[in-house]
């Protein structure tokens, strides 16, 4: 492999296994401001202590995720020099601004949430969660600013052979931004959502004493997986239809669509030959894509064959199709998930009601191994995002091959590879081992503070 492949998978392998921490991060920090707000509120120490059980999970989270994304600001520097050198005017500034107000601002509230507990007032306490919800949502706001500058140019010229901001104004209103951050934030908050649900099932299959935090637990849980999961579906579907507009290639890719098509059927499920731009087998349902792209029962859809004709024509000869088979089965992944996400969260709510949740043993079993889904469906979705961006690493402005750092050898990026490789399989591990630990064990009612705990995990790192 050479040095751009190399560099291509550690950036997909770093940023990935980064991902895995990041929407876990902003919904669960949701979730335990919630309950320690139902605490303030009520003065019912089941909820002090909700909070504090789910907030030692919460902390092992966050540390894993700030170990995972230091490495990405390194790769910019090392592996893609040159990409730095184009847009780093542009892309720098909101790194910085996340940095330096959003993720200090999380961090140190997080630091006075966790030793604060029997040295503040309740309310300053409170305030002290509120605040690193506040500081992780401005952290993941500011990134996303930087990734819709690749996904949706604004706010430039070029100058000198580097894209120079003229304009701070139109990153901020970026219209790729106010579709992106709604659909991180809501899947965000399913995925904390399907985390505390999975895991208060496990408690009440076990019938201890601690029944009553992991309901509660339970119910607030199931009521955010719910409204999450719905809006993740519904601000998805208006992300998708401002991509048919801005990225046409990245939609024509995930439906595997080579020729336009007026109206455009939705693929169910196809098997396309690539390298002949054609399908070997395929069932679609008529007019669907047109209906979902454009609100509309008529509406040209761009296929792929067209738009490479067309991008040849305005970016010069090349290839600007995007691996289409990553793109289409990344697609269908996401959605996937989204739906069985859907589906279970209806049906816990439903049991709920019905007040038959705690009596279905075989559903409680399940709701343990739904923490995947969530997981899945993020992953997936954010390979489909930057896969089907392809080639470019900056759309319309600079391709992928031209960002890769033109001194760093095939050597060189193996070798970072496979030892970030080494220390995120040790990462992971580690991950696993502490939050299974920390999950399973019980609250019992005469624990009177969180200190004690949350000092000792810290200590551990």
């Amino acid at each position: 492999m050479d040095a751009l492949t190399l560099a291509r998978w550690q950036f997909a392998i770093t940023t990935v296994y980064h991902f895995f921490f990041v929407p876990l991060t902003l919904g669960l920090s949701w979730i335990v401001a919630i309950m320690e707000t139902a605490y303030v509120r009520t003065g019912n120490e089941t909820y002090k202590r909700m909070a504090q059980f789910w907030g030692r999970l919460f902390l092992i989270n966050f540390a894993m995720g700030v170990v995972t994304g230091i490495v990405q600001e390194f790769q910019f520097g090392m592996n893609w020099s040159s990409y730095s050198r184009f847009v780093g005017d542009i892309f720098g500034a909101p790194l910085a601004i996340e940095a330096l107000l959003a993720f200090f601002m999380e961090s140190t509230f997080l630091g006075v949430w966790v030793f604060g507990w029997e040295h503040l007032s309740k309310r300053v306490h409170l305030a002290a969660i509120w605040l690193v919800v506040l500081g992780s949502n401005l952290s993941a706001l500011w990134i996303l600013i930087a990734n819709s500058f690749m996904q949706e140019p604004v706010g430039y010229t070029l100058r000198n052979g580097r894209a120079e901001m003229t304009n701070f104004f139109a990153l901020l209103t970026n219209p790729n931004v106010w579709v992106q951050f709604p659909h991180v934030l809501t899947a965000g908050l399913a995925t904390g959502a399907f985390f505390v649900l999975g895991i208060s099932a496990y408690h009440l299959l076990k019938k201890k004493a601690d029944h009553e935090i992991f309901r509660r637990s339970a119910v607030i849980a199931a009521v955010i997986a719910v409204i999450a999961s719905f809006l993740v579906a519904i601000i998805g579907h208006v992300q998708a239809q401002h991509m048919v507009q801005t990225q046409p290639m990245k939609m024509a890719a995930a439906e595997a669509l080579w020729n336009s098509e007026n109206p455009a059927s939705f693929s169910i499920f196809t098997i396309g030959n690539e390298q002949n731009k054609s399908d070997v087998f395929t069932i679609r349902i008529p007019n669907v894509l047109t209906i979902l792209s454009y609100n509309s029962l008529t509406g040209n859809v761009q296929g792929i064959n067209q738009l490479q004709a067309q991008y040849v024509k305005e970016y010069g000869p090349g290839n600007y199709i995007p691996p289409v088979g990553i793109t289409y089965w990344s697609f269908r992944l996401m959605v996937g998930a989204g739906v069985l996400m859907i589906l279970l969260a209806l049906v816990t709510i439903f049991l709920m009601m019905r007040k038959r949740f705690e009596t279905m043993g075989w559903f409680l079993w399940l709701l343990p191994f739904a923490i995947a889904l969530p997981y899945l469906a993020n992953a997936t979705g954010w390979i489909m995002t930057e896969v089907g961006r392809q080639p470019w690493i900056v759309f319309g402005l600079f391709t992928t091959a031209q960002a890769v750092s033109p001194t760093v050898n095939a050597g060189s990026v193996l070798t970072t590879l496979i030892l970030y490789a080494v220390v995120y399989g040790a990462l992971a591990v580690a991950d696993v081992y502490l939050l299974a630990k920390y999950a399973r064990i019980d609250v019992t009612p005469d624990v009177k503070s969180g200190d004690e705990d949350t000092t000792s995990l810290v200590g551990a790192y």
